[in-house]
Formats: structure tokens, C-alpha cells, sequence
């Protein structure tokens, strides 16, 4: 039994859900989304939900993954998902010029990103915050995925590219270890020598 799969995906009065076969289309004031799923669920609106109900036990696994990715995508449309991305380093900036996302990261070359027509993106006017917004957040989430990776924060400094209130977590350097630790016994002990 699927605790996610059996909860019926709310439609909000704004949105609209058309159901052909195994394909499902989803319209409302953020744009329309539409996916194909496998026949091994069926789908039915009733009372301004969507119902997803598995064909037999065999597909316990996908059952909650389908109702997931519907109750995304409804959601999605009707207000569109959200990720923030930050900038930190010296000479670290992104500059946009249309869809195309120009990063500059430290590296000979700049980074260029082709941002889909689907995805809306706003850099502040310093160049050290990355807002991306979508109606789809599977693609949204790749994406912004990407752009993290093209940089992602080194574990001593903290430069890079990270999602906004990310954690991350500094290892000390060379010199603070030596410090008063093993480097100062062993200087000592060669000394004696």
C-alpha cells in the first residue's frame, strides 16, 4: 500500500487537467506541462482531484512516484518552483545576455550556459545571485544542478558557485594543522637529534 499514491492531488480552481490515456496535460496562470506515463496506472478526476490508482501489485513503486509527479506538476502551474544560487569568490561574477548565462569562475574561459525558453532567470546586478524559476521542476532542478556543478565550492575557501543557505562544511589547511600539532613534536624531536 502507497500512503502517497492513494492522496488525491488537489486541483486548485485556476489549473486545468486533461487526462487522455496515459497522458496528462496541466494548464494554468505559469504555463502548461505535459507527461507521459507508463500504463501500469490509471488516472480519473473526481471532486477537483486526481485520483492515481495502480493496475495491480506489482507497480507498488511507481504508484507514489506518479502522484508525486502530478502533485508537481499542478503545483508548478499554478505557482511557478523557485531555486537561488550564489556566487563566492574574488573575480567570481555571471552576467546574462538574453537566455544565454555568461560565468566567470575563476577559469581561462568563461562558462556559458543555454538557459531553455521554459525557465525564467534573473542575475542581480552585482553578478553574485543566480534566481531561476519554472513551472517544471524536474528540468529546473537539472538545471540548476549544472550550474552548481560548473564550480562547486572548494572544501578549504568556500569559492564557488552553492544554493542559497547552503552548509558547507571548510576543511582546515596545511598550516592550521601543523599548528601546535604534529609539525611542532616532530620539529622537536628532530632537533635532538
Amino acid at each position: 500500500m502507497s500512503r502517497i499514491g492513494n492522496k488525491p492531488v488537489p486541483i486548485p480552481s485556476n489549473v486545468k487537467v486533461n487526462i487522455t490515456e496515459n497522458e496528462i496535460s496541466v494548464t494554468g496562470p505559469a504555463g502548461t506541462l505535459k507527461r507521459n506515463f507508463p500504463h501500469v496506472v490509471n488516472f480519473s478526476v473526481e471532486n477537483n482531484t486526481v485520483i492515481v490508482k495502480r493496475k495491480s501489485e506489482e507497480h507498488k513503486a511507481i504508484h507514489g512516484t506518479v502522484r508525486a509527479i502530478i502533485n508537481n506538476m499542478v503545483k508548478g502551474v499554478s505557482v511557478p518552483f523557485e531555486k537561488k544560487l550564489e556566487i563566492q569568490g574574488v573575480g567570481y561574477k555571471a552576467q546574462l545576455a538574453g537566455k544565454k548565462l555568461t560565468i566567470q569562475a575563476g577559469y581561462s574561459h568563461p562558462i556559458i550556459f543555454d538557459i531553455p525558453a521554459d525557465i525564467d532567470i534573473v542575475v542581480d546586478p552585482k553578478g553574485i545571485s543566480i534566481v531561476l524559476k519554472s513551472a517544471n521542476k524536474e528540468k529546473l532542478g537539472l538545471i540548476a544542478s549544472n550550474i552548481r556543478l560548473s564550480k562547486s565550492p572548494d572544501a578549504y575557501k568556500g569559492k564557488g558557485i552553492r544554493y542559497a543557505g547552503e552548509y558547507i562544511k571548510k576543511k582546515p589547511g596545511k598550516a592550521a594543522i601543523g599548528v601546535g600539532g604534529v609539525g611542532a613534536g616532530g620539529a622537536s624531536a628532530g632537533a635532538k637529534k
